[in-house]
């Protein structure tokens, strides 16, 4: 998630999403919130990028869970939560959990300023499930191909980008992704997940999630 405008953050080629810029928070002015969806980086693995990339200087480090985008930063009218809802967790009834391997570090540059974490299996499980995630109700068109990735460092001085780059180059980690979660921008810039659905099974509330307050996302 980053603060730089939507339409740049929508990019899954290049780009970071989901991306806490944009919208209007859950239960604000107009009815409307900001969405995205993505598959959450289990910890330790997500807690130690999440401090790689805090350690770069990226302001957005912590206001960003680490994952691997599905669904950018999309607006949607508050009458249209339970359709999404109900469409998400028909999506992840029709899947069963696939291995998800991380391996080295790529970047988009110089087409966007992000470095990330590259996966090395897993790619085409994100493929399906993004290209189910969006249709229905939460079709829309992205502006680059999709790119299954975790970002690492985002908008940093070039020295840095590089850096991130170099220190991660060797990272590796494996898991088994159990699904995806469902996330909102909050009013002070965060990104919290609001509910998780589970493959094969159905969706439950994530802890901690606050759905109604104006600070969720």
């Amino acid at each position: 998630m980053v603060a730089d405008g939507p339409a740049r953050d929508a990019a899954e080629g290049p780009g970071e999403a989901p991306s806490a810029a944009g919208g209007v928070a859950p239960g604000g002015d107009g009815g409307v919130r900001t969405i995205g969806v993505a598959i959450p980086i289990p910890d330790p693995y997500g807690a130690f990028l999440q401090a790689r990339r805090a350690s770069f200087g990226d302001p957005l480090a912590h206001a960003i869970p680490t994952h691997i985008t599905l669904l950018p930063p999309t607006e949607i009218p508050d009458s249209e939560v339970d359709a999404v809802q109900e469409h998400l967790r028909a999506v992840a009834g029709t899947e069963t959990p696939f291995p998800i391997r991380l391996r080295g570090s790529g970047t988009f540059r110089p087409v966007s300023p992000v470095v990330f974490v590259a996966l090395a299996e897993g790619i085409g499980g994100c493929e399906r499930v993004q290209a189910k995630v969006l249709s229905g109700p939460l079709a829309r068109p992205l502006p680059f191909p999709y790119h299954p990735h975790v970002t690492i460092a985002h908008h940093l001085p070039e020295s840095v980008m590089d850096q991130a780059f170099k220190e991660l180059a060797g990272y590796t980690a494996d898991f088994e992704t159990w699904g995806f979660s469902l996330y909102e921008h909050g009013r002070d810039g965060v990104w919290r997940p609001q509910c998780d659905f589970i493959f094969g099974d159905g969706a439950v509330p994530s802890p901690g999630g606050n759905r109604g307050g104006p600070a969720s996302q």
